[in-house]
């Protein structure tokens, strides 16, 4: 390679440089390329992290066969004395080790330009090749080893100044070529300032025959900007820069302009093309496609309501002309039947009449009713046959119109449910059924009414199983504060009656509910015993089979009627129920309940109006009323409902009382009428004591016994619930006080009397009325407390009130019900559905959601100027606390809003893992879009150098994870602190993740999110931008905090 060099030299001397020229530009070019493969050994392993291939890369950067025209040049500056200029192995490496990142004794990270001492250039030996932008060659005829990176060679000769096209490092004398991109011509000097420009450094002091050199260091982008081809330039060479036309751009560092796009404008010598245009079309776009949705969403769900409508009314229409027409087929064989009997009557004798009575009172006979006046025993039997006709004339025609199903009848339920197939059909069924009711209640005046109803017997009544519920001294107390809210507490509720529990305020009406349901165990500590049918299992492990209304209504708002009944059946009913069968339920519950106007309309919520606070409290008792319950217990249905309502309603129970449900309420102030419907009554006393439980027609006479008689016009549990209050004031002639009622009761019925009472009976009663704060009883035993200890004692309370809670929701309890209801994918289908319609008519909110994303992404896309020194890290930490803020709001509204709906429908036993994955399943299209949503605005308005699917995949990834984060903070938080916390956490992790001077708070903000979310979009920016500029990288990451700041 020497000989070529000299014999290239003479050659060019003669004036005949052509093909020794040539040939020293392709050995160079050679001894380049393996320069490059060196290289890429010495900074592979720091720079794999931000470039998917380095030799690729490495090769582009270095990659000169296009144009040596620089080399060529070199070679004359030189005499074709380059080789032994060119940085070997161990020099490169000498070199890389100062500039790439350095890890100092206490774990900081730095970057350093400057060179240590070395061999050519120490204190002792400074020559003018150790200046920056200058080298020196090893001499012409010494041996140099390129691979060699344990030896620094000699370079002390023939110094100069650095060929255009290389750099030459401030304390090394060697050359290294600058890569694809940079721009490294001579330098000239500034006579103003001293600096050789286009670079930064002097000339050394007292050299008068020292002149500016070339380039004198390779660096990060922002540490030496001048050594890379301006923003508005493209550089095919590293020795040529060239002006950016109209129609392209050029970012720093280019090597060829890029064209615009079709609607982008660009300028001459511009750096970025704009693309605003686009973003602002796809703001039209999306503007559009939201206003459709927030107009027309609504119209989604009528369209599929109104074809439901038409199928329902269809079957509804259907069933009552069937109706009518066995009306009419009855009057018809009743009148032919009449005029038959008319035709073969005959005057009985005397003897034939007592025959008739002696047969009838034969065994076997019918002897207990009674035939009408002038009708014999054939007649009868003619008659019996013509109604046995009359009856199978309708059967038939039940069945051939597809509607002869039994109630009662699960195999028959089975086989008609395939036989219906249509909508119209299973609705005709539905009604048919519900015409014959009414048939039959027309013909039952008394059906409100205790006592023998004749509708039971003449109409097949399905039989749910028995529940009966006895319970004998119960008791509940209040931990740690040892209040009695219940005491003492013994009786039955059986099955097919319906019980009606009422007392003055405080008397622990609602705690006796929900202690029967299993639901007042939290922070309470129950004596007594409640035995279920005999035993004494948990009455949880019934729940599939208990109705419980809550006192508040907690129905679904942005759901109709039909729609929360519907779910409610669907879900708790046997999943072997066939689905004429459901409908059958629903449409039965819907029409006793009188909901049948308004069944197609919103509940409504506070927000938003919907039907009446009367018809939301039906809704809400009908919810378990579609369960088909064996045990329903309601607290306080009537509240809120006028005379007309509740009788109603009451009519409704006591048809579920007919099908062996046993019925408990709690009630304020019944009208007469409406008392008189129940079968059993429970009075409680101040304190949880009870007064009287038995059957309401011998209420008056228990209490008459006693002195207390009702007067007359006043309505008898208002009379007693005004003693009990003490309103009403005892005559003093009696001898009972009402504090002595609950004591009488206890005596009367022989219970056991706590100690307390048989020794003050008056005493006890009063502190049972005066000390109560929800029926509470009993006050703390023991000294006055001090204030302190008053306070530990709350504490510990309330503790364990928690710890019981928890403990009390993650019970499993053994099934006892004997009903299979639909497992968790039939119940996540179900789930899916209803929440699918729920963000449909949510779809306004969902809209203004992605509008304010929208215009988030359009100002601090527009805000955030992309910057190739920081990689646009500005605008990426405005864009990592934007997204998670409004990701973390939005993703509150899945359970903060729900959880009462959630605690309702999981203790009844529903799959708390269908509900959560139908939320989260349908979050995921929120999780999806709405990152697009956001960078459709802030790409096209920022315009950085990553690509758009970069950027998506990052913005994915952060949406998911403060997705979660909401998740957890809305279900273990209220909503009030759930939306704090959403607010402060983004930027406390934010400010966290920036304290990388702290090393504790530095290994904190490892497990911070918007660090990694920031350095996946840094990462992203980086995959970018060529092998020249992606040493910034490393000067990202120990100037971070600059950088984010």
């Amino acid at each position: 390679m020497v000989f070529m060099a000299n014999y290239a030299a003479g050659q060019q001397t003669a004036g005949n440089d052509s093909m020794g020229m040539e040939l020293l530009k392709a050995a160079l070019a050679s001894r380049v390329k393996n320069l490059s493969t060196i290289m890429t050994k010495n900074l592979k392993g720091q720079l794999d992290f931000c470039i998917e291939n380095v030799e690729t890369e490495w090769e582009a950067a270095f990659n000169f066969s296009d144009n040596t025209d620089f080399l060529q040049g070199c070679l004359r500056q030189t005499k074709g004395d380059v080789q032994q200029r060119l940085c070997t192995s161990s020099e490169i490496k000498f070199y890389s080790t100062s500039l790439l990142e350095v890890v100092d004794d206490s774990g900081a990270a730095r970057s350093s330009n400057y060179l240590k001492p070395n061999k050519n250039c120490n204190l002792s030996s400074w020559i003018p090749g150790c200046e920056p932008g200058w080298a020196c060659s090893a001499g012409k005829d010494t041996k140099i080893d390129f691979e060699n990176d344990k030896e620094i060679p000699s370079r002390t000769l023939d110094c100069q100044s650095c060929c255009e096209g290389f750099f030459c490092p401030h304390g090394l004398t060697c050359m290294i070529p600058c890569p694809m991109g940079a721009y490294c011509p001579v330098a000239k000097l500034n006579t103003t300032t001293g600096i050789c420009d286009p670079y930064r450094y002097q000339l050394p002091p007292g050299s008068t025959n020292h002149s500016c050199g070339g380039a004198d260091v390779w660096a990060d982008f922002m540490s030496a900007t001048e050594l890379f081809c301006s923003a508005g330039f493209y550089c095919p060479t590293t020795v040529q820069k060239n002006p950016c036309s109209k129609g392209h751009y050029c970012r720093a560092g280019s090597t060829a302009q890029t064209s615009c796009y079709t609607f982008a404008t660009c300028e001459r010598q511009t750096a970025n093309q704009n693309i605003t245009a686009y973003g602002v079309m796809f703001f039209g776009a999306i503007v559009l496609v939201l206003l459709i949705i927030y107009n027309c969403s609504d119209q989604v769900l009528s369209s599929r309501e109104r074809k439901q409508a038409k199928s329902r009314e269809a079957g509804a229409r259907k069933a009552r002309e069937s109706a009518q027409a066995q009306n009419r087929w009855k009057s018809n064989l009743a009148s032919v039947g009449s005029q038959l009997s008319k035709t073969f009557s005959r005057r009985k004798s005397t003897r034939q009449d007592m025959q008739f009575n002696s047969d009838q009172n034969k065994p076997g006979k019918d002897s207990g009713v009674p035939l009408p006046p002038g009708m014999s025993q054939a007649k009868a039997k003619k008659q019996h046959n013509l109604n046995k006709m009359i009856n199978e004339s309708e059967g038939n025609q039940l069945d051939s119109e597809g509607s002869n199903i039994e109630t009662g009848d699960k195999k028959s339920k089975k086989d008609k449910g395939k036989q219906l197939q249509s909508r119209t059909q299973i609705f005709r069924y539905a009604y048919g059924q519900i015409e014959k009711e009414k048939a039959m209640q027309e013909q039952n005046n008394h059906i409100t009414f205790s006592g023998v109803i004749d509708m039971e017997n003449e109409f097949e009544m399905s039989r749910r199983p028995p529940i009966e519920v006895h319970f004998k001294d119960l008791t509940l107390t209040l931990k740690g504060k040892r209040k009695h809210l219940l005491r003492c507490v013994t009786g039955t509720l059986s099955p097919g009656r319906v019980s009606a529990v009422m007392g003055p305020s405080g008397a622990g009406k609602t705690t006796f509910l929900s202690a029967l349901t299993g639901k007042a165990a939290a922070g309470c500590t129950t004596t007594g015993s409640i035995l279920i049918n005999g035993k004494s299992d948990s009455i949880q492990s019934y729940k599939k089979i208990i109705g419980y209304v809550p006192q508040d209504d907690i129905v679904h708002g942005n759901l109709t009627v039909e729609e929360n009944l519907w779910f409610s059946a669907r879900c708790r009913l046997p999943a072997d129920l066939a689905k004429p069968e459901k409908v059958l339920v629903v449409e039965r519950v819907i029409e006793s309940l009188g909901l049948q106007h308004v069944r197609e309309s919103l509940v409504g919520t506070v927000e938003k109006r919907g039907i009446s606070g009367g018809q939301r409290k039906r809704v809400n008792v009908g919810l378990e009323m579609v369960i088909e319950p064996s045990l329903l217990i309601l607290d306080e249905p009537t509240s809120g409902l006028d005379s007309s309502s509740s009788q109603l309603l009451l009519r409704a129970l006591r048809r579920e009382a007919l099908e062996g449900v046993n019925v408990c309420m709690v009630l304020h102030q019944p009208s007469y009428s409406l008392f008189r419907m129940f079968d059993d009554f429970i009075l409680l006393a101040k304190g949880g004591l009870t007064a009287y439980h038995g059957p309401v027609s011998k209420v008056e006479e228990y209490f008459s016994g006693l002195g207390i008689n009702v007067p007359d016009r006043v309505n008898p549990p208002d009379h007693f619930i005004d003693i009990l209050e003490g309103i009403y004031k005892l005559p003093a002639s009696i001898g009972v006080s009402y504090k002595d009622l609950p004591l009488k009761w206890m005596l009367h019925n022989g219970y056991a009397v706590p100690p307390d009472m048989l020794a003050s009976s008056r005493s006890a009663a009063s502190s049972a009325g005066e000390n109560s704060a929800h029926g509470g009883s009993g006050a703390a035993v023991g000294p006055d407390q001090s204030f302190a200890g008053e306070l530990w004692s709350d504490v510990r309370s309330n503790v364990e009130q928690k710890k019981d809670h928890i403990h009390h929701r993650l019970l499993a309890s053994t099934d006892l019900s004997n009903r299979k209801t639909p497992g968790f994918l039939i119940q996540y289908r179900y789930f899916l559905g209803r929440l699918s319609k729920q963000r449909l008519r949510e779809a306004k909110i969902q809209s203004v959601d992605y509008l304010i994303l929208l215009l988030a992404g359009i100002c601090l896309g527009t805000l955030a100027k992309v910057s190739d020194e920081t990689f646009g890290a500005q605008g990426y930490l405005y864009t990592v606390i934007a997204v998670s803020l409004l990701g973390k709001i939005t993703a509150l509204r899945s359970f903060s809003l729900d959880k009462i709906y959630y605690w309702r429908e999981s203790a009844s036993g529903m799959s708390s893992m269908a509900y959560f994955m139908a939320k989260d399943t349908l979050d995921h299209f929120n999780t999806i879009v709405k990152p697009a949503v956001y960078l459709s605005m802030f790409y096209f308005f920022n315009n950085p150098r990553s690509s758009i699917w970069d950027n998506y995949l990052v913005l994915l990834c952060l949406t998911h994870c403060v997705t979660g984060i909401a998740y957890v903070l809305a279900i273990y938080f209220e909503p009030g602190p759930a939306q704090l916390w959403s607010v402060l956490l983004p930027v406390v992790l934010t400010l966290i993740a920036n304290q990388d001077s702290d090393p504790l708070m530095a290994k904190i903000g490892d497990f911070c999110y918007p660090k990694w979310a920031l350095e996946a979009f840094l990462l992203a920016t980086a995959r970018r931008f060529s092998l020249s500029l992606s040493l910034t990288i490393r000067h990202l990451e120990s100037n971070a905090s600059g950088l984010w700041n």
